[in-house]
């Protein structure tokens, strides 16, 4: 394999085996309408050649996860990142180096082509048909964990004074602004996935599985009611649903719930509250509850 740039190169473990990127490295699993997976096989003279993997490669010291994964599919397979919705990503963290699977839905059709030598065939792969092929031995032990997770479909209903009203940063002298601040960090703190932990039950202590989710991009609604409903509109952006409530802010976060279940009985909705009442009704349709604060700290990590 070739060396590029900085980060190009291998990574050795105290045990002997190499992985390659110095950042660490990324791929891309995207899926499409007609349920089938983009695979490369890789060329004989890679690591691991012969059996088929995802699109992907080493991080630049300078590059996020996501934005690796979509730079090396787009150079490998000429992967559109515009025609893409992500969904979840799993990280694979050995100390010493990493490797992230970003997920990510077709929503517009687009032909993969071989863009580098470093490929022998793409192909869409039926779902059901991956496991018959030589997978590339990393990708061969967490497919069972992503595929899992494949058809999840979460959605955050943020109730919005509740949040609001639960840091002390002067919300009550400005309720706007401070519903603008809540959207603005909404919006920044989504753009790399939220922690899989505000996102799924924690009734166990097991291990996660791999391939198991640990960041999300879920659909987001924010619902303003009163004062809060004059946000500036620039404080939104893509992914980012703001519910402006004529009049009862609760009401309007329980049709919403209930739009989402009652249409698609397998979503996941979480929805953040403090508020007991609320809490009581949502989780009665079948939501989960978390509190302002768990989302807050989601918001704030590094």
């Amino acid at each position: 394999m070739s060396i590029h740039g900085p980060a190009d190169g291998w990574v050795e473990s105290p045990d002997g085996r190499r992985f390659w990127g110095r950042a660490g490295a990324a791929g891309l699993l995207v899926i499409d309408a007609d349920d089938r997976v983009l695979l490369q096989h890789r060329v004989e003279w890679s690591h691991f050649g012969g059996t088929w993997g995802l699109p992907g490669g080493a991080r630049q010291f300078d590059e996020t996860a996501v934005e690796g994964a979509l730079r090396e599919s787009g150079e490998e397979a000429a992967v559109p990142g515009e025609a893409l919705q992500l969904l979840f990503a799993s990280v694979l963290d050995l100390g010493f180096w990493s490797y992230t699977t970003v997920v990510a839905r077709v929503t517009e059709p687009f032909d993969a082509i071989v863009s580098d030598a470093e490929s022998l065939e793409l192909r869409w792969v039926p779902r059901d048909e991956v496991d018959a092929l030589p997978l590339h031995p990393g990708f061969a032990a967490s497919w069972s964990g992503l595929s899992a997770h494949l058809d999840t479909r979460v959605h955050l209903i943020v109730d919005a004074a509740n949040v609001v009203g639960s840091r002390p940063d002067g919300w009550w002298r400005d309720r706007a602004g401070a519903a603008a601040r809540l959207l603005g960090d909404l919006q920044a703190g989504s753009a790399e996935g939220l922690p899989a932990s505000l996102v799924l039950d924690e009734t166990t202590d097991a291990e996660p599985s791999a391939g198991a989710p640990t960041s999300w991009w879920p659909s987001i609604t924010v619902v303003l009611e009163g004062e809060a409903t004059a946000a500036a509109a620039q404080s939104t952006g893509p992914g980012i649903d703001v519910v402006r409530a004529p009049a009862d802010g609760d009401a309007a976060v329980v049709e919403r719930v209930d739009g989402i279940l009652g249409s698609t009985p397998e979503a996941r909705v979480i929805v953040v509250t403090a508020d007991r009442a609320l809490a009581g009704r949502v989780e009665r349709l079948g939501a989960r509850v978390v509190g302002p604060q768990k989302l807050l700290a989601a918001l704030a990590r590094d």
